[in-house]
This record gives C-alpha cells, structure tokens and sequence, in this order.
C-alpha cells in the first residue's frame, strides 16, 4: 500500500503542477485579451473620431466645390458678355471710321474740276 500511496502522492503533485500552470496559462491570456481589449476600444475611439473629422471634410470640400462651380459660371458669364463688348466696340469703330471718312470727304474744299 505504500508504494500505492507514493504513486497517488506523485499523480497528485503532477495534478496540482499542471492546475498551476493552466492557471498560470490562463492569467497570461487574460492579460492579452485585456491589452487587445484596450487596444480595440483605443480604435474604435480613433475611428470615431477621423470618421468626424471625415465627415467635415466632406462638409467643407462640398461647400468649396459649390463656390468653384459658382466662380466657373460667373467667370464663364462674364468672358462671354465681354466678348460681346469687344465685338460692339470693334463693330462700333469700324462704323465710326466709316462715318469720319465720309465726314472728310464732304468737308473737303471741292477742287475746281468739280465745278
């Protein structure tokens, strides 16, 4: 019997030995999940905010593109009615040296032959 009870003394220590180091294991994984946990909850933290910061990006780069559309229009609007201003005014100083000449000639003393 007592070589039984040294036996069961030994399974008994090995026993107790691997409880300790499964337990010893778990704690070590504990500590991970909880690192990993904090780690989650920092990125989720971050997340949120870029996702914030995103959305006024957006906000604002929306609101910039409606006042470049605006700029492009008035600018397209205004070239073209400038356009029309120098097509009126070189039409105008066509008519006008048209008009001077024939100011001059009427003017001009008439030289004997005409009479």
């Amino acid at each position: 019997m007592t070589q039984q009870g040294a036996a069961l003394q030994t399974y008994n220590n090995e026993l107790v030995k691997c409880i300790e180091e499964l337990c010893s294991k778990r704690e070590d994984l504990n500590r991970l999940i909880q690192q990993e946990e904090a780690e989650k909850a920092r990125l989720q933290h971050d997340i949120r905010v870029l996702t914030e910061k995103l959305s006024r990006v957006n906000e604002s780069l929306a609101h910039r593109l409606s006042a470049r559309a605006e700029f492009d229009r008035t600018i397209a609007e205004t070239e073209a009615a400038y356009m029309k201003i120098l097509e009126s005014s070189q039409t105008l100083l066509s008519v006008l040296k048209k008009e001077a000449g024939n100011l001059t000639k009427a003017t001009e003393p008439r030289s004997s032959k005409d009479h």
